[in-house]
This record gives structure tokens, sequence and C-alpha cells, in this order.
């Protein structure tokens, strides 16, 4: 257990005893004793391992306490009293290191130095005290091997051609324009939109300027959504389009973002699991959740090299099945595609209908062919069906609901909506609110389990892949990406049949931890290329996400 002190002074606590050591003295520290494979105990992962990684330290296993501690505060299992102690107001303000900070600690308050054994040791109690200590035991470990994995990729960083990156944004975009101007492509299309608007001082980037100007040729929109403007006939929507396109490109992925995330020949995005409130992971820098295909082309493997990319098919759906344990349902999730054997069952006449109702249900769909094909599939699957549903009645009534391994849901207000002293209106929104958060909550259940099964996949893949060679990190396979149901390897090509061997053990061990012995396959698709635009999505069937999922 590592204890960071304000003297540049670090504490260890073992079974040895406690010693204090200096702080420039903790990667020999760790150098020295990573051999007898012990569990690193500190408050945040993201401090005390990218110094670590930087100085060629790779660790095996490790407890984040700031995750942990994340985590055992929304358990419902958990009893709140157990996690209390003298330095709670300061555990509960931690947040994750940044990628901005020069130093590996900083000078700041009371949260830069403490006590990593009596919080672990608050922490255990919690976990052995509550009604599910095996199953919160897995995902705390689970989290904190992600949070190694978070630190890793960002370390060894996804491989980048900027010579490739510029070639693609000429061609876009135009030459790189001076900080603060819109690059050449952009601006002809602006000027195209003033024209075709009758606007001469339009600014495209003003969502009620446009709205405006829109609305005085006719095209009366309440918002500029690439739908909304798909289904309207006006010669100004083909180039309105292609700058709501080419703007993004230019604002989230174009030169300022090259200069600050890519470094070394490799894009170093920032993760952060758990950042959101399902356990999926999101970007504390870098934009790693939404990579337009526009510019994937740069992502080309080293010389000798490959990408190996993995991804499963129809994770949620799978994941309902498992965690309901509806027989049926599981049945159906033997195979490649859980959809089509849901119409070889005879529960619906196509593909696509029971893509339909499967995401109806777990979205909360109950108008039009949706929720017709949800009523009946209700009757075909009562206990896949009827979790969500629980799920959702749960978070009407203002309760919390929890996944497989135990991750609690967010708390709302437990005002009844029908109380008589709550006036009308008020009440109605109330309703309302109770409404949406039950489609949150019903949806939490399996896109949180869903994050859990992909925690362990990465957790026991980034193990496997240290085994399949020798040396420094960056010099064996090793993840360079990774996205909710989809991981990339930057693999030496002479191993890249043992890395799909691998991912794919590892996709079937997360079933098992999750599922036990019940019959619920996780297939996946792989591709060994190049370049990541090479491996597309052929074959598979990603999930379209309503805006009433938790993430």
């Amino acid at each position: 257990m590592l204890s960071r002190r304000p003297d540049d002074r670090v504490s260890v606590a073992d079974e040895h005893g406690d010693l204090v050591i200096a702080l420039a003295e903790v990667p020999a520290f760790v150098a020295a004793r990573e051999a007898d494979a012990p569990r690193w105990v500190w408050d945040d992962t993201a401090r005390w391992y990218p110094p670590l990684l930087e100085a060629g330290m790779r660790v095996r296993s490790c407890h984040d306490l700031r995750l942990a501690r994340q985590l055992l505060r929304r358990a419902p299992a958990v009893d709140q009293a157990a996690l209390e102690g003298e330095e709670t107001p300061a555990w509960d303000r931690l947040r994750p290191g940044g990628a901005s900070e020069p130093a590996l600690f900083l000078a700041d308050d009371s949260t830069e130095h403490l006590d990593a054994a009596a919080e672990d040791a608050r922490q255990l109690a919690a976990v052995s005290g509550s009604t599910e200590p095996g199953r919160l035991a897995l995902l705390l470990a689970a989290e904190s091997s992600g949070a190694l994995a978070a630190a890793e990729m960002t370390h060894a960083g996804m491989p980048w051609r900027s010579e490739v990156h510029e070639r693609l944004l000429a061609d876009l975009l135009g030459p790189r324009p001076p900080r603060g101007a819109r690059p050449a492509r952009l601006e002809a299309l602006v000027g195209r939109l003033r024209a075709a608007l009758d606007a001469p001082g339009l600014n495209p980037d003003s969502r009620p300027h446009l709205l405006a100007a829109l609305r005085r040729v006719g095209v009366d929109v309440d918002d500029l959504r690439a739908s909304t403007l798909q289904a309207v006939q006006h010669p100004v929507i083909e180039p309105l389009l292609a700058y709501k396109q080419l703007a993004r490109l230019a604002t989230t992925n174009a030169w300022d973002w090259s200069d600050r995330w890519v470094s070394r020949g490799r894009f170093r995005p920032v993760y952060q699991p758990a950042g959101s409130s399902t356990g999926r992971w999101s970007s504390n820098g870098g934009g790693a959740l939404s990579f337009p295909a526009q510019i994937r082309p740069a992502a080309l493997a080293d010389d000798g090299w490959v990408l190996v990319v993995a991804d499963v098919a129809q994770l949620e759906p799978r994941v309902l099945a498992g965690m309901s344990r509806d027989d049926a349902l599981a049945r159906a999730a033997r195979g490649s595609d859980l959809y089509e054997a849901m119409v070889r069952e005879g529960a619906v006449a196509s593909r696509g209908d029971a893509k339909l109702g499967l995401l109806g249900a777990m979205y909360g769909a109950t108008n039009g062919e949706s929720g017709r094909l949800v009523a009946g599939l209700t009757r075909r699957y009562p206990r896949a069906f009827g979790l969500v549903e629980d799920a959702a009645r749960a978070g009407e009534r203002g309760e919390p609901v929890r996944t497989l391994l135990g991750r609690g849901s967010p708390s709302v207000a437990r005002a009844a909506a029908d109380d008589p002293d709550i006036p009308g209106p008020d009440r109605e929104d109330l309703a309302r609110d109770r409404r949406a958060h039950g489609r949150f909550t019903r949806n939490f259940v399996v896109q949180g389990t869903g994050a859990e099964w992909a925690l362990c996949w990465i957790a026991d893949l980034r193990n496997r892949l240290w085994t399949l060679a020798t040396g420094p990190l960056v010099e064996r396979p090793h993840l360079v990406f990774f996205l909710h149901d989809e991981v990339v390897v930057h693999a030496p090509a002479h191993l890249a049949d043992a890395v799909v061997a691998q991912v794919t053990a590892a996709a079937d061990t997360a079933g098992r931890l999750l599922f036990g012995d019940r019959a619920v396959d996780f297939p996946l698709t792989t591709a060994v290329v190049q370049s990541y635009a090479d491996a597309g999505k052929a074959g598979t069937d990603p999930e379209t996400v309503p805006a009433t999922s938790p993430d």
C-alpha cells in the first residue's frame, strides 16, 4: 500500500511492516517487488501508474481506491457506514489525475496525502459486510485492472502517421489555416450558405442565427440534426450538411487536435474508466470514444506489425439473456447472430423485428411497431423482458437499481408523483421526470452489466497478451484502443493468430466470470489489418443507441 506524503516521500505498508521511501525511489521499489506479483494498493492509478510506465515498469495488479470508493458509494449492497472515517470528505472529493499535470503528485489539499492503508481497511470491511461480497470483489478487481489498461493504452498510444493525417485534412478541408480562421473548404461552404439563404452576415456556427435564416427561406425546422435536415427539400440542405460534417472535423480532430494529442508517432488519448454512471469509459482528453472514420486511415500499424481489431456482436441483448437467466433468450444467444436465432425459433417474423423489439425493451419503447413487438416478445421471453420492466418501475419509484455485479444507479428524489400537497402542474412535471428516470434505469441494468463484461474481457486480455512475448510493454502485443465492445491490439505480424486466439479466449473467460455455466455466447468479429480504417464493421451489427440511453 502506497501513500503520498507532503515532503516528496512515500509511505509503504505491506506484510513486512511500514517504511518510508523517497518519491524518486518508487520505480525501483516497484521493480524489485513486482517479481512477487503483489497487488499494489494506491489512491489513484491515473497518478501512480504513468510515471512507472515511463520508467519501464509494468505492474500486473492493483487496487484503485478512488475508483473502488466511487463504486462502493453507490452500491445498494453496501452499508455506507463502513466507509466513514476521518478522511471521508477528502476521499469523496478525490478526482482522477490528469494528463496536464507536470509531476506525479501535486502539493494541493488534503486529497493529495491520503492514508491508503486506512481506506483499504474501510473498503475491505464494506465489501465483506455487504450482501454480495463475491460479486463486488470481482467488480472492484475488474475496475482496477481497467485503470491499468487505460494508463497503458495512453502510454503506448495508437500508431499514428501524422503525414497521412495531414494529407487527409488537406484533401477534406484545404491547407492549414492561420489560428482562428476557417479552413478554405469551410469558408467556401459558408459562401454557398450565405448565398442560398440570402444572409450575407450569416454565422453558420450560431444555432439561433442559422435556424432564423432557415425559417426566413421556408425551412421551418426545430433542430439541426442531420436526420431532420435530410427530410427537407431545399437547395441549402446539401451545403449545410457538408458544412456541419466538415466543421465538426475541423473543430475536433484537425490540426490543433494533432498538436495536442499526437506525439512520437502515436495518438495518446486519456481514458477515464467508469467515466459514466453505467461504468462505461469516457475520455478525459483526445476524444478517443468518438474517433471519426474520416481520419482512421492515419491509424497505421508499424512496419512488421499489425492491428488486430475485435468487437463483440449484440453485446447488450446477450448480457440481458445471461443476467435474466431467461432460458429461451439464452438459447437464441448460443450462436453468432442472436436476432436470426429468434427468427428461426418463431419468436418474430424477421431479423429487423427481433432487433427492434429487443432494443425497444431495453430502451423503453411503448408506441408504434416497436411497442407492439415488445408486447409480443414479453410473452416469449418473460424473464428477460420482466427484468428490464422491473428496473423501469423501480426507477419511476425513485429506487436505485443495480447491475449484475452490484454497481448502483444514481439516486433521485423520492417524492411521490401523486402527493396531494404537490401542485397539479408540478405533479405532472414530477411524473414526467419519473418516467424518464424509469427509462434510464431500464437500460442501466443492461448497459452497466455489459460494461462489466467488457471490463473482465480487457482485464484478462491484457495479461494474456503479456505472455505472448518478452521485453517492454510496447515490444509485446498490447492494447491500444478500447470502445465499449471493441478492442484494438498492436502486435508483431507473426503473432497475429496468437493474438486473435487470446482475444477470443478472454471473451469466453469474461462470459464465465459473469454468468457461470449459463450457455450464452459472446462471438467476436476479428480483423487483422494494417490500417484501422480497413477493419470496418464487416459482419457485425452495431446497435443504434436511442436518446434515452444512460450514456
